[in-house]
């Protein structure tokens, strides 16, 4: 079969970009390639890896493992299934977070579950003098992140363990987080691919609970962990900012406040040590 006739058979049974480009993936050639040489043949092996992967997909497994990779932030990065695919709304915590520290100042930049890395990663690229370190319970997650650094030759200090368990007494200047905040049960948790993605990482598990577990850590550790004038920075969901913002005043942080993603959707709320 050729290259056309294997796009054209994929697109009867998914979207035709996903089949586009994972003809792509299995041939290992380009947009421009495939439209230069339709009537290029595919070999019988990379036929059945294509049948495979489309029929993946028409199961509902996000392309993005597919492929292998997900773009963020104007880069690109490795992800698995032990790993968040990462979403176009987290780019407002890079943005939040480039606007609280310069970028050659030689800031202590803390990412707290990192996943795939893309926050880390990403402000390293950035802020090519700070001095970052990323924690993650998965140890599988933190293999996928340390990757994504090499790719992108940014230098960090990964550590395994739960939130700030393995920091000690360390402090910094910034701390990120997009912890899971999605509550158990959710039925959100059963559509667009979700099922397929690691669920530690969506939701904090409490049966009954309100999805605020993990947030409820991450603001509670952070004094602590800030040094005077650090700023802490959350990611959460759709209908939790005036819990969130809550919580931060609770802790006695200042210039709290909540801030909208391109949906108009408050998406991150976050606050500074005196």
């Amino acid at each position: 079969m050729t290259i056309a006739g294997a796009w054209h058979a994929a697109s009867q049974r998914i979207d035709r970009l996903d089949a586009r480009l994972l003809v792509e993936q299995v041939t290992a050639c380009t947009h421009a390639d495939l439209l230069a040489h339709p009537a290029r043949s595919l070999s019988t092996d990379q036929l059945s890896r294509l049948d495979a992967l489309v029929g993946r997909r028409a199961g509902g497994e996000p392309l993005a493992y597919l492929l292998g990779s997900a773009a963020f932030y104007g880069r690109e990065f490795w992800v698995t299934p032990a790993v968040l695919i990462p979403r176009p709304e987290t780019e407002l915590l890079v943005e939040l977070a480039i606007e609280r520290v310069q970028p050659h100042s030689g800031a202590r930049i803390l990412d707290l579950g990192t996943g795939s890395g893309v926050l880390a990663v990403t402000l390293g690229c950035l802020c090519p003098e700070a001095r970052l370190t990323a924690v993650d319970l998965s140890v599988a997650a933190l293999a996928v992140a340390s990757s994504n650094a090499a790719r992108h030759a940014v230098e960090i200090d990964f550590r395994a363990g739960q939130w700030f368990s393995p920091l000690g007494e360390e402090r910094f200047n910034l701390i990120v987080a997009n912890p899971p905040y999605v509550a158990q049960g959710d039925p959100h948790l059963q559509q667009n691919g979700l099922p397929f993605e690691p669920q530690m990482a969506l939701t904090d598990g409490v049966v009954g609970g309100d999805g605020l577990a993990c947030i409820r850590l991450v603001v509670g550790g952070a004094a602590v962990h800030l040094r005077p004038g650090g700023w802490l920075l959350v990611e959460h969901g759709y209908d939790q900012a005036g819990a969130v913002r809550e919580l931060l005043h609770r802790q006695g942080l200042a210039d709290v406040a909540s801030w909208r993603d391109l949906s108009m959707i408050e998406r991150v709320s976050g606050g500074r040590l005196h």
